[in-house]
């Protein structure tokens, strides 16, 4: 007899069925509609009409905004996802500021960005490869993290002209069953440009589309986001002399602030 264990096979309820063909019918229209409608058509346009780099920049932006916006309601009309924002107004009184998000999903981005018409985001260079959203990065003016020697200067032009910067301080999506750990990158950014930081928090219950799980892996009951508008941070408050010293104060409070959030 065969001592092995047996690894008993997944088994789906019906309502997890529809929502796995639900999810792969988001991820093909999200696919095709970046690649295809945005990038090759929208965008393309943008570039051979709008000869202003701002205002390409801005239009670019405002479509992004838009088609987040549609593609959240849809996943949130088939059942796939349903969320809420907490504190939304606060967002508009934001400029010349950071926006700090933890990363716990995959959507995170995109929930975001739907109620942020006019932002800039620090994204990875590593996402240039993907055919899909390369197009979108390039034409939205987005600020890659792989070219260090221009993100200061690109994040203060963007500031210095009442702009907003969202970034994800982890710098991936957060590891499951790890505590927070934020890199230095965005306190750095806020005291060298001189910006305040709104803080935002995202729940993510039950887990989806995070780190290490297969899109495929779909929770047992329809994943509610809570995305909570946190205060503004003065940056006043941290500066010092020896900026060094000031981002790593600042990132300690930072990250007490979002655990501090998570236990709420």
């Amino acid at each position: 007899m065969d001592n092995k264990s047996v690894i008993p096979k997944k088994v789906y309820t019906l309502n997890q069925c529809w929502r796995l063909f639900a999810i792969a019918f988001g991820f093909l229209l999200f696919g095709v509609f970046g690649l295809v409608v945005l990038s090759i058509l929208w965008f393309s346009l943008l570039r051979l009409v709008i000869r202003n780099k701002n205002v390409r920049i801005t239009i670019a932006q405002y479509s992004i905004s838009i088609s987040f916006k549609i593609f959240i309601s849809i996943i949130k009309l088939l059942g796939i996802i349903q969320y809420q924002f907490e504190g939304l107004e606060k967002l508009k009184q934001d400029k010349n500021c950071l926006i700090v998000a933890n990363h716990p999903s995959l959507l995170d981005v995109v929930l975001l960005v739907s109620v942020l018409p006019r932002c800039d985001c620090l994204v990875k260079g590593a996402l240039l490869n993907n055919i899909f959203i390369s197009g979108i990065i390039k034409t939205a003016g987005y600020i890659l993290n792989a070219e260090s020697e221009k993100i200061l200067l690109q994040c203060q032009q963007i500031l210095s002209n009442n702009g907003r910067l969202l970034i994800f301080p982890e710098g991936t999506r957060t590891v499951p069953n790890q505590p927070i750990k934020l890199q230095r990158g965005a306190a750095n950014i806020a005291l060298r440009c001189h910006a305040d930081i709104r803080i935002i928090h995202i729940q993510c219950d039950p887990p989806f589309l995070i780190k290490e799980q297969k899109w495929y892996d779909i929770p047992i009951k329809k994943t509610s986001f809570n995305i909570m508008i946190g205060e503004k941070i003065s940056i006043d408050d941290f500066i010092e002399p020896n900026t060094t010293v000031a981002a790593r104060k600042l990132t300690r409070y930072l990250t007490s602030v979002l655990i501090q959030a998570e236990k709420n």
